[in-house]
């Protein structure tokens, strides 16, 4: 077992969320991907998901943007075209290698609903393998819905969450702590804060009690937004509505918090990160945790074409450009 001193860890969540970089999101599961890859016309294939994972990694001058890229399980066993595993490749890029562990969500029985995150079984000699191949961090995503969250699916998700977190920090790998309320539906902007912040507060109630080290995690929530099928707010507003909630409930200790982006569009996700990180009083620094508001332009580019792989690294650079412009704010 890798037992790093508190220290270490408060030191890798820092440098995963300070000085204006922020966390490439490049874990989709399988399936998830080579679903993407067939909408884009490339052929599913672990040679195609490994190839497009490599595209996004090697794209000069990425670390000037992004600390870290989480990985699934799949890339992270993989080699580049090079030979070099992603994780080292990843280390001497001057990219942090992080690792996706939960294993997906299931509905709760009795919940009308609402789902519960799995993949605690066997996950402390999961996370020892991951140590010894190069991992800093890891991430486990907790779902909710604004209509079907619960005090119970909020406690129940995490409990779950705080024993991951607890289990990372003993193998010496910082968690991103992620609990998601999706921004599908057409709900008001109250309604999305109600549902934050039942989440959050049973999310740290559980961390605390599990003796989890506040500075030693990233949170990596969502943004207080209005649903997307329902009337759009300001920035302005969804930065002030997300601001409340975090004031009240994220411990100043926390090392950072990472905004995961939700299917909003690039520039809106953007806007909403530049209005928050220009807030006065935030005891933790802010940044992003995207994947699809940095990665889709790039994929589409791409499009399984070596001869577009130039094209599209420029498009995923101009992206993590302006996702690291609007986190300047709070470097």
């Amino acid at each position: 077992m890798t037992t790093l001193p508190a220290t270490a860890l408060a030191d890798i969540a820092q440098q995963l969320t300070s000085g204006g970089r922020g966390i490439l999101a490049a874990d989709e599961s399988i399936k998830t991907m080579s679903s993407r890859l067939e909408q884009e016309g490339v052929p599913a294939s672990a040679t195609a998901r490994r190839d497009y994972r490599e595209l996004l990694l090697t794209a000069d001058g990425l670390s000037e943007r992004i600390s870290g890229i989480i990985l699934c399980d799949e890339t992270f066993g993989q080699d580049l075209a090079d030979g070099r595993p992603f994780p080292i490749a990843a280390r001497e890029l001057g990219i942090l290698p992080g690792i996706k562990v939960d294993t997906g969500t299931t509905a709760l029985p009795g919940q009308g609903g609402a789902l519960i995150t799995e993949g605690l079984d066997g996950l402390g000699a999961r996370l020892a393998s991951y140590a010894d191949r190069g991992a800093a961090f890891a991430k486990w995503r907790a779902v909710f819905d604004v209509h079907t969250i619960t005090p119970y699916s909020a406690a129940a998700n995490g409990h779950a969450l705080a024993r991951y977190a607890a289990l990372c920090q003993q193998h010496g790998i910082v968690p991103i702590v992620e609990p998601e309320v999706l921004c599908t539906g057409d709900h008001d902007l109250a309604a999305s804060a109600k549902a934050t912040r039942l989440a959050l507060s049973a999310v740290f109630t559980e961390l605390v009690d599990a003796a989890v080290d506040l500075g030693g995690i990233v949170l990596k929530p969502n943004f207080v937004t209005p649903g997307l099928d329902a009337a759009a707010v300001a920035p302005a507003d969804v930065a002030a509505a997300t601001f409340a909630v975090l004031r009240e409930l994220v411990p100043a200790e926390v090392a950072g918090i990472a905004f995961l982006s939700g299917g909003h569009p690039t520039s809106r996700v953007c806007a909403f990160l530049s209005e928050l990180a220009a807030l006065d009083g935030r005891p933790w620094p802010v940044t992003f945790s995207f994947g699809r508001a940095l990665v889709s332009a790039a994929l589409h580019t791409w499009g399984g074409t070596n001869s577009e792989v130039p094209a599209a690294h420029r498009v995923l650079l101009q992206n993590c450009r302006n996702a690291s412009a609007a986190a300047e704010h709070a470097a």
